[in-house]
């Protein structure tokens, strides 16, 4: 997720508490009835660093943990953060800097170093921040650096021949940070390797989980890339009709499943800088500016929505989701964890939704997203595939 530093600066700000928006905008108040709920790991605090897309996909397979009666675990985000910065670094250098080498990073990031490295406890590894005398992660000093070495070797034509020894300079920088990756983890008298400690500890098997999404642009019931900058993998999503993207969440909810959450989290309608604690769509939306396009030449300079005002809120179609997503408004920005379900005092449901900015609001580090916010502003979703319902697996080719 976090497409641009822009942005990333404004995700890392408010993981302290210092956006202006939620500073000076008012608390609400709302009292939220849970419907549904299903356990979760404790909040963490990604703070300073763009490693939502890390956090929220390890809080979502610590949910699957406890949803399988394997108990609650802490697990690393600082060895899955290594080995896809290193993965990435290669990538971009492979191509030339044409795939983007960011802090960012997708939930499939997350599954291929399940099934490729494994993991580790949290306690296996130094507590984040602390080789650098930090309480938390800080990637200020280290993005500059690491984004600076990958971007020269990246670049022909400034760094020439590319050094044998690029990869294990930048592994130097990286391990300085984040601290010595463990070849096995002891539990009780046993060792696993890493890749074990998943299979045959954990008992997960990292093909279980599926990224779904929802577009015009390729056939629904298919498979499609997902074009995002942070999808530098190109991993595959299933593409579903609106109606059925959202009846998937719910029903998975409603099952006993959570889900991870990609979304775009930029809006002033959403919680942190709305101050109100939760998202949502307003029914008015603003106009698109055309100034300047060959588009106002015949229809004027702004282009009017067609508006449907549902309870206060913007119903939201198909056309309307594929537009944001087309002129860039929907953008892949945070990853977070959909846990629960639950209603305002007018009965509208909102998923309950776990972020990674610590302890932060009325509601201590989590929020409610509106269905129209989330049938809106999603990106895309991990899920394991038992939650889908059995008709729509059926027509996604699921077994």
């Amino acid at each position: 997720m976090k497409k641009t530093l822009l942005f990333a600066a404004a995700v890392l700000l408010a993981g302290t508490g210092l956006t202006a928006q939620a500073s000076s905008a008012p608390a609400d108040t709302t009292q939220f009835t849970v419907v549904k709920e299903n356990p979760i790991t404790s909040i963490k605090d990604q703070n300073r660093s763009g490693t939502c897309w890390a956090y929220s996909g390890l809080g979502f397979i610590e949910a699957e943990l406890l949803r399988m009666g394997k108990g609650e675990h802490d697990l690393c985000e600082s060895f899955l953060i290594y080995h896809t910065y290193m993965d990435r670094a290669d990538r971009a250098v492979r191509t030339h800097g044409d795939v983007s080498f960011s802090q960012g990073g997708s939930f499939y990031d997350v599954i291929y170093c399940l099934k490729h490295y494994g993991i580790v406890p949290q306690d296996a590894m130094p507590f984040p921040g602390s080789l650098y005398g930090d309480s938390l992660y800080n990637f200020n000093q280290l993005d500059a650096v690491t984004s600076a070495y990958v971007g020269a070797i990246a670049d022909k034509k400034s760094s020439g021949r590319i050094s044998l020894t690029w990869k294990k300079d930048l592994d130097c920088i990286y391990r300085n940070y984040f601290g010595e990756l463990p070849a096995t983890v002891k539990v009780g008298k046993k060792e696993y390797t890493p890749r074990q400690y998943v299979t045959d500890y954990l008992g997960l098997n990292p093909d279980d989980y599926v990224s779904l999404t929802s577009y015009t642009h390729h056939p629904f019931y298919s498979k499609f890339i997902l074009e995002i900058q942070d999808n530098w993998r190109w991993a595959e999503s299933y593409n579903l009709p609106l109606d059925e993207f959202m009846e998937t969440m719910t029903s998975a909810v409603k099952n006993g499943y959570t889900f991870a959450w990609g979304a775009d989290v930029t809006e002033d309608y959403f919680g942190r800088r709305n101050g109100k604690g939760y998202a949502y769509v307003p029914a008015t939306l603003k106009d698109n500016d055309l100034t300047g396009s060959d588009a106002a030449r015949w229809g004027g300079t702004v282009e009017k929505g067609a508006v449907v005002e549902s309870k206060g809120e913007l119903t939201i179609t198909q056309e309307i989701r594929q537009r944001a997503y087309d002129n860039w408004e929907t953008t892949d920005d945070h990853g977070m964890v959909i846990y629960g379900i639950a209603t305002n005092p007018e009965g509208d449901e909102y998923f309950m939704v776990k972020n990674s900015w610590g302890d932060y609001g009325q509601y201590h580090g989590m929020f409610y997203a509106s269905k129209a916010y989330v049938a809106y502003k999603t990106m895309n979703i991990l899920i394991h595939k038992d939650a889908i319902p059995a008709p729509i697996a059926k027509k996604l080719g699921i077994k």
